[in-house]
């Protein structure tokens, strides 16, 4: 660990640098195979939207089901025509997903799977979303990247220069273009928590670009009284001074997040 410390307080002074600049071919084209990967992901796979986002029943089981989860999603799917995404909670009720279909036959539905369950249908608690609901909880999403996207613009215009706020939208675009091509490719479900992480990792790259236009100007203040440096090489010891920031940043906020996904999520179990 002191080592790294070391490393970190080093690249920070400028001692050492990796020449991000003068590699940047590399990493350009790295950026854009893994970016024509994720937008083939999502012309090809397509994101598996949610049920908050599609309409559609959840039926909640009683606890201490029988009934493994394989058999609850082919009753399900049965019963329903669609196909079904069935958790095991942490009190051993079932929850049975069903998206995409028409409320008006969630009742028939119910019925339906509650004898294949070998339940009495009124022990099936069934919470029902409207397609209707969906399509505003879709359209208020993507308002809200819409304004932060219009707002980060503004912002780095005027703190910057418009170039600066160009490059910032490219990158942004390029991040949230990764990520959702990676929950295409994976299959993950895209629900509202999908929305605010998302708009979450838009606000760690924000971070990580203003730090390092922040140092850039700070440090092209004068370039033009001095020949020892070019633009490049001061681009270059910025983004090195704040690499480690970032680094720090990024495990300190990945370090909760896998605590809920690994032990809250893969030991303990979805909350009832």
């Amino acid at each position: 660990m002191s080592k790294l410390g070391n490393l970190g307080a080093r690249l920070h002074r400028g001692e050492i640098s990796y020449d991000f600049i003068g590699k940047r071919k590399i990493w350009y084209g790295v950026s854009i195979l893994i970016t024509i990967t994720a937008i083939v992901g999502l012309a090809v796979r397509g994101l598996n939207m949610g049920i908050e986002f599609q309409g559609g029943a959840v039926f909640t089981t009683p606890t201490k089901m029988s009934t493994s989860v394989a058999q609850a999603e082919e009753f399900a799917t049965k019963a329903s025509g669609h196909e079904a995404v069935v958790q095991k909670l942490g009190n051993g009720s079932l929850r049975i997903q069903i998206a995409g279909i028409d409320t008006d036959k969630s009742g028939e539905i119910r019925q339906t799977l509650a004898k294949d369950l070998s339940l009495d249908p009124e022990k099936l608690n069934a919470d029902l979303v409207g397609p209707s609901w969906g399509e505003q909880i879709a359209s208020k999403a993507w308002q809200g990247l819409a304004i932060f996207m219009v707002l980060v613009v503004i912002y780095l215009a005027i703190a910057f220069e418009w170039r600066m706020a160009v490059a910032a939208l490219v990158a942004l675009i390029h991040d949230i273009t990764i990520t959702t091509g990676i929950y295409a490719l994976v299959g993950f479900e895209v629900t509202p928590g999908t929305v605010i992480g998302l708009l979450t990792i838009l606000g760690y790259s924000l971070y990580d670009t203003v730090v390092v236009f922040d140092s850039l100007k700070e440090q092209t203040k004068d370039i033009t009284k001095q020949t020892r440096f070019t633009y490049s090489d001061i681009a270059n010891q910025s983004i090195n001074g704040t690499l480690v920031r970032s680094i720090n940043t990024t495990v300190v906020a990945l370090l909760p997040v896998a605590g809920l996904l690994f032990i809250g999520g893969g030991f303990l179990g979805p909350a009832p």
